[in-house]
């Protein structure tokens, strides 16, 4: 006759317990103690194997991956061969298990990170027009939030991804994504498109001198994987200009640095000016026909990072207002009224 230990015992009745319990509970046919076992199993190759390794019984073990296979309609360990063999479905649950149970494990020590009100790690990533901006506010303030901040330029387009795929934290650029729920905003900035021409080329003051230009000189472009090219695409279909393609960039270096060339004109914005460090060797002036504006806004997910958020977007806010404001108004006097930064 085999004796059960008490612990053993009591240990049994829980796993018991939570496999019976948890199709009331919910709606997935697994709960975390249930692949945490089936794991083990997967590991050691025997149920005796894995319920040695977790001080449990063999039945307790034989019980929960029965259970499991049983909720989920599928046979996760072919047992006609020793030691067990996974099935394709078995294969599949063990990659997502091992996942589910590293971003479960993580949580307690995320918990005790946030008592302490530091977070082990925050990733940001910012539109390459902004990053020369609000790179160090950004760092000041976030390094007194986090152990290990990431701050990484580069286009909106694949910073909203890593938002929505949590390889993001908060994310600072040009679309607010509207048409996703669940996210909190923060606008920043707004600015004017300008147009930016060769040095001592004449400057369209005109609709008409837009459209002439466009037939007569190359377009520069912002590239259609960036939210600004993207935009200013559309804004000059509305318009009824359809310059020719010629070459485009990603980063507002290279579209600056072809103007500065004398090989074309374009149409970028004060930050992106800024950001090109080229402004002395091009000339800009305000881009003709209807109001065009871009907004900097800076995001992250609804009540997950507490008042970092906002009290990133405050300081952010405060540093455009005092220094970027100032600095871009002095050098474009013309365009002194058309910046713009929010209150709280």
């Amino acid at each position: 006759m085999n004796f059960i230990s008490p612990q053993a015992f009591a240990r049994d009745i829980s796993v018991t317990y939570s496999m019976r319990m948890a199709p009331r509970l919910g709606t997935l046919p697994f709960d975390l103690r249930s692949l945490e076992i089936f794991l083990a199993v997967c590991e050691t190759g025997t149920m005796a194997a894995a319920a040695r390794a977790l001080s449990l019984t063999q039945p307790a073990v034989s019980l929960a991956v029965g259970d499991l296979e049983e909720r989920m309609g599928l046979k996760l360990f072919d047992r006609s061969v020793r030691p067990l063999a996974l099935t394709s479905a078995g294969s599949v649950l063990r990659d997502r298990a091992v996942m589910l149970l590293t971003d479960a494990r993580e949580i307690a020590p995320l918990l005790n990170e946030a008592v302490k009100k530091r977070l082990p790690r925050l990733r940001i990533g910012l539109v390459d027009s902004i990053s020369r901006e609000l790179t160090g506010v950004i760092a000041d303030t976030l390094s007194s939030r986090a152990d290990d901040v990431s701050i990484l330029s580069g286009l909106t387009a694949n910073h909203s991804i890593a938002l929505l795929t949590r390889h993001l934290d908060i994310f600072c650029g040009v679309d607010d994504m509207e048409e996703v729920d669940g996210l909190e905003r923060w606008p920043l900035f707004t600015e004017p498109y300008i147009l930016l021409m060769p040095r001592g080329d004449p400057i369209p003051n005109t609709l008409a001198g837009l459209v002439e230009l466009a037939q007569t000189r190359p377009l520069i472009r912002y590239s259609g994987r960036s939210k600004t090219g993207i935009e200013i695409e559309r804004h000059l279909r509305r318009l009824g200009i359809h310059p020719a393609r010629h070459i485009e960039f990603d980063a507002p270096y290279g579209v600056s640095a072809r103007v500065g060339a004398d090989a074309g004109f374009a149409i970028t914005t004060p930050l992106c000016l800024a950001e090109s460090g080229l402004a002395a060797s091009v000339q800009a002036a305000s881009l003709p026909g209807p109001k065009f504006q871009r907004t900097i806004t800076l995001i992250a997910r609804r009540r997950e990072l507490g008042r970092i958020p906002q009290d990133l977007a405050l300081k952010a806010r405060a540093t455009l207002a005092k220094k970027t404001i100032p600095r871009l108004s002095a050098q474009m006097t013309w365009l002194a009224d058309q910046f713009h930064t929010y209150a709280e």
